[in-house]
């Protein structure tokens, strides 16, 4: 059945306000689980109300006021149940008392729901792997499909660590508060990792017919400028910020007036934002500045920066590019990286000493199902001329992407190495 457009309204307006609604929602109520439950509550209302009676004037605000009426409504059922705790709170006001404060309120330096429900789904109560799916399932708005292709594992494997790892919150009653410094810095990693998702995600959708969702890329980019501040000594957190401006840079020529996509060799590079560009060499130039050997962020800035000094794809200095995987692959072993990896050295010594990286990771099981494997295997035999394999591989691609502008694309070239082949 084909959805009605107030329907694909809703879902649209859900996809870039639920973060802000569960945050919010979140903090009132100090319950993670049930924020995102009555935030649910709000979207299923939208979908019954606005086919009938139209679309709101401004829709994020009516789903954030009828969640926030809901939660409201959940407050004072609480209270019916703790007139006890009211009494002796206004008995204490009486006599001149003032409201107890949280123990570190003058410590929270985040001021931000967003922010602040992040570093709560990257409580150390959680495993690394349920904190991350947690955030991105309440930040990003991203499905448990979605967050199961990133993660390269199984849907069902990802919804039982949402559930367990909202479980766990509730049973353990984290406190919706920013932690203190120290515990800040413990937490900072998982809650990098979990902005870099959101961004990838908008950089590239998993799934979806739009190559992009630069909404994400945006509220990711506006988490990390802020925990730059915060945190002014840490060096990865300037090279996530610098990956994340200098990739961003480019996304005005990602796609052309049709929304197909553009690959980065085919982009007009007088179309990436300069203004971007600036500001993430400027970022990496701080985290140099810290001192120390380059981390995994930084490390990933530094490539983009060599894309980002080049005034051509030919002016590309892939040497330098396959060095810095090579040092990537040493701190974070990976075959996403080394498959990354394999793409410089083809642009460095060729696809033939290309080809045989790529050969050996297709027995990697972690890259079972994960499309960019076929594609970048088809791209280096299109190159050597075995327009046949390519073919193959480009088809196999499409028939794993689960974004409709990639399929397209990846079904385009299979296409044109059918016709080589003719």
């Amino acid at each position: 059945m084909t959805e009605s457009p107030a329907h694909k309204t809703v879902e649209a307006v859900w996809r870039m306000e639920s973060a802000k609604i569960i945050a919010k929602l979140a903090r009132m109520l100090r319950n993670v689980g049930l924020a995102e439950e009555l935030a649910q509550d709000a979207l299923v209302t939208a979908l019954e109300q606005w086919p009938q009676n139209g679309t709101p004037d401004n829709p994020g605000a009516w789903l954030m006021a009828t969640a926030k009426n809901r939660a409201i409504d959940e407050l004072r059922r609480r209270k019916l149940h703790d007139r006890n705790q009211e009494a002796i709170v206004n008995e204490r006001l009486l006599l001149g008392g003032k409201p107890e404060e949280p123990e570190h309120a003058a410590d929270d330096a985040i001021g931000d729901d967003l922010l602040r429900l992040t570093f709560i789904a990257c409580h150390p109560v959680l495993s690394t792997e349920a904190r991350t799916a947690l955030t991105l399932r309440l930040l990003a708005g991203l499905s448990t499909t979605e967050i199961a292709r990133a993660f390269l594992v199984p849907e069902s494997t990802i919804g039982q660590r949402i559930v367990r790892a909202k479980r766990t919150l509730a049973e353990a009653r984290i406190p919706f508060e920013v932690p203190r410094a120290e515990e800040r810095a413990a937490r900072l990693s998982s809650v990098l990792e979990v902005i870099y998702l959101i961004f990838n995600e908008g950089y590239a959708a998993t799934s979806g017919e739009d190559w992009m969702r630069p909404a994400l890329c945006d509220e990711a980019l506006r988490l990390g400028r802020i925990l730059a501040e915060l945190t002014p000594m840490d060096a990865e957190v300037h090279g996530l910020v610098a990956l994340m401006e200098i990739q961003a840079s480019r996304m005005g020529a990602r796609v052309d007036s049709a929304g197909e996509p553009i690959l980065l060799p085919a982009q007009n590079r007088g179309r990436w934002s300069q203004l971007l560009i600036r500001r993430g060499l400027a970022a990496l130039g701080r985290a140099e500045a810290l001192g120390g050997a380059l981390g995994p962020y930084a490390l990933q800035a530094a490539i983009a920066a060599c894309h980002a000094r080049a005034h051509t794809a030919k002016a590309t200095d892939w040497p330098r590019i396959v060095a810095l995987y090579d040092a990537l692959a040493q701190l974070v072993p990976s075959p996403v990286v080394e498959l990354n990896r394999a793409v410089a050295v083809s642009m460095a010594f060729g696809p033939a000493a290309a080809l045989d990286l790529v050969d050996a990771l297709t027995h990697d099981q972690r890259l079972k199902g994960y499309h960019l494997l076929p594609s970048v295997r088809a791209d280096l035999l299109e190159k050597l001329g075995r327009f046949a394999e390519a073919r193959a591989e480009f088809s196999r691609a499409a028939g794993l992407t689960q974004n409709g502008r990639e399929r397209a694309l990846l079904l385009g070239r299979a296409m044109a190495c059918g016709s080589a082949t003719q």
